[in-house]
């Protein structure tokens, strides 16, 4: 019998779940981001990490910054898509003259190659000097349509009667929004968040490599980010950079999955229609 327990025991220490504990979050919320530390240090010792066109140390914290500032371009763009979306998704399920009118649109918006717009936004945002908002805005262009067809099925599956109560409730307006349609649509934008953000991390070397898509570009125009690092060092065979590169990525998209999303889906499921 003891046995048995302590076989259950021992299969539930691997499973990798949220942490709800107390002592499950300080070990992984210290443990873990300090052996992630120590290993993207070993790689970064273990190659020589030079600067683009130069042969000049590239510092860790530089490195580490500019992860930083792409993930800044990701949020304001989410952010943007997240404000957009809403209204949109919305207005497509008004009423079915608009649903079989926008739908159609919407649809086609999303199958349109973003790299096919790219240079005309380029050219756009270059009349103002504002190379930062080209990138975000072709992050909000790539991310938008996920986020709002996921509040539409979600619009759609949400039962009729539940609308009916909350009129004879009196709730109208933004009030109706606020405590009725968000958080009945919670679990669906969660999950179309999960995409769009993922679709932002596939864009963003496209984004902040700028000077591939500009007339004359050259990579001193690029963004200061990640992915502009990537795309360098690829360029110049900078191994150490790329791969010091590569991991700090991965590292960051799997630290904002595990501690963001996961806690969001998990939470999201107390707002699903049985």
């Amino acid at each position: 019998m003891r046995h048995s327990r302590h076989i259950h025991h021992a299969s539930h220490t691997f499973v990798l779940s949220y942490p709800l504990s107390l002592s499950h979050r300080l070990y992984t919320i210290v443990l873990g981001p300090l052996l992630i530390v120590a290993l993207m240090y070993v790689i970064y010792s273990a190659y020589p990490v030079f600067a683009p066109h130069s042969s000049e140390v590239v510092s860790f914290s530089t490195m580490a910054q500019g992860a930083l500032y792409t993930l800044g371009r990701i949020t304001v763009a989410y952010i943007f898509s997240l404000i957009f979306a809403v209204p949109l998704a919305l207005l497509a399920i008004s009423n079915k003259t608009l649903e079989a009118l926008l739908l159609p649109v919407f649809d086609v918006m999303e199958s349109i190659p973003i790299l096919a717009v790219f240079p005309l936004v380029i050219v756009v945002f270059l009349q103002f000097n504002f190379l930062n908002g080209a990138a975000i805005f072709i992050l909000f262009l790539n991310m938008l349509w996920n986020i709002v067809f996921a509040l539409v099925g979600g619009l759609k599956i949400i039962p009729k009667d539940i609308g009916y109560v909350a009129h004879v409730f009196g709730l109208r307006g933004f009030s109706y929004i606020r405590k009725l349609i968000l958080p009945a649509v919670f679990p669906q934008l969660v999950t179309g968040s999960i995409l769009a953000v993922a679709d932002g991390w596939n864009i963003i070397i496209v984004a902040e490599a700028l000077h591939s898509y500009m007339p004359g570009g050259t990579p001193a125009q690029d963004l200061f980010g990640i992915g502009s690092i990537l795309v360098s060092a690829a360029a110049n065979a900078q191994n150490g950079i790329f791969l010091t590169a590569v991991l700090i990525m991965v590292v960051m998209i799997a630290f904002i999955n595990f501690f963001v999303w996961q806690k969001l889906l998990h939470y999201s499921q107390r707002f699903r229609f049985e």
